[in-house]
């Protein structure tokens, strides 16, 4: 397994026979390289969106049509990339699960907000704000999504158990580092925890330093570099 960090909330994940794009926004991210794009979508097999707000999804279309690969995300999310793009969509809901060529992957809840604010002719309606539970090689994944702490993350931790977390810790639209350290101790058994939905902009969080301050003791806190793969 292999995961890379694209910047912001944008992950790839290489497990099983899936190289899954998570929420790539590369386009106008001020995190991520341009010259680094073809690298980034080398051998992608899936786009899956947590939700449709623009620093997750507007990069989406294109991505999707240059590589012919399916967008995974909310039914009324990929009904309408399907319906207004043309776009190979693979809608489900909460509590399902599909097989991404070998790879589990289970839509969960998460606790945010959920439009299509980057189209012409205003916010469109997309469904509901999700994370994922990303299971593959022995290993399961969960990626948060963008999100607050929330009383399902107990559940979500004891029917689960997932081991490597993929948390925002930016602040101001999501939990901080302080808050999300605090879910890990709570509700999780996390080996490892990555953070994300940082450093983008001034207004978010610049650093990990409050999650690792408060994450259980022998949990690894792994700060990623922009395009440099972790072997997991």
């Amino acid at each position: 397994m292999q995961i890379t960090w694209l910047g912001h909330s944008g992950f790839r994940i290489e497990i099983e026979g899936a190289v899954l794009l998570i929420d790539p926004w590369l386009a106008g991210n001020p995190s991520f390289p341009a010259d680094q794009r073809a690298k980034a979508l080398a051998g992608a097999t899936h786009v899956l969106l947590s939700h449709a707000h623009g620093d997750h999804a507007s990069d989406t279309v294109a991505i999707s049509k240059e590589l012919g690969i399916a967008v995974v995300c909310g039914h009324e999310l990929a009904t309408w990339l399907g319906a207004a793009h043309g776009c190979k969509t693979l809608g489900f809901g909460k509590g399902g699960t599909v097989d991404l060529n070998g790879a589990k992957v289970t839509m969960v809840n998460a606790s945010h907000s959920n439009s299509i604010d980057f189209r012409e002719g205003g916010l469109g309606v997309a469904g509901s704000e999700a994370g994922f539970m990303i299971a593959g090689e022995g290993r399961t994944i969960y990626f948060a999504g963008d999100t607050d702490i929330m009383a399902d993350m107990d559940w979500m931790g004891d029917l689960h158990k997932p081991d490597i977390g993929i948390l925002p810790i930016g602040g101001h639209y999501t939990m901080d580092g302080t808050r999300a350290a605090y879910a890990c101790r709570r509700y999780f058994r996390f080996d490892t925890v990555i953070p994300c939905h940082f450093k983008t902009f001034p207004l978010l969080a610049q650093d990990a330093n409050d999650l690792r301050a408060g994450v259980p003791v022998g949990t690894r806190v792994l700060e990623p570099e922009v395009m440099v793969p972790v072997a997991m």
